[in-house]
């Protein structure tokens, strides 16, 4: 069983854990004023980079 020789100081247990948090999304606004996630279709009015791409059916 390994046992460790010296004790890690809290400043070396920080920098080592300092890449285990959460990544926060990017988020961009669509023209219809949404925020999207970038490089996708909006999911509110279906257009992307302009353009619509995804028809919107208002039947609900």
């Amino acid at each position: 069983m390994a046992v460790q020789q010296n004790k890690k100081s809290k400043s070396r247990k920080g920098m080592r854990r300092s890449h285990h948090r959460v990544a926060v999304p990017s988020v961009v606004y669509c023209a219809c004023g949404e925020p999207a996630l970038p490089h996708r279709v909006c999911n509110s009015c279906g257009a992307y980079n302009g353009r619509q791409v995804l028809r919107q059916d208002d039947e609900q």
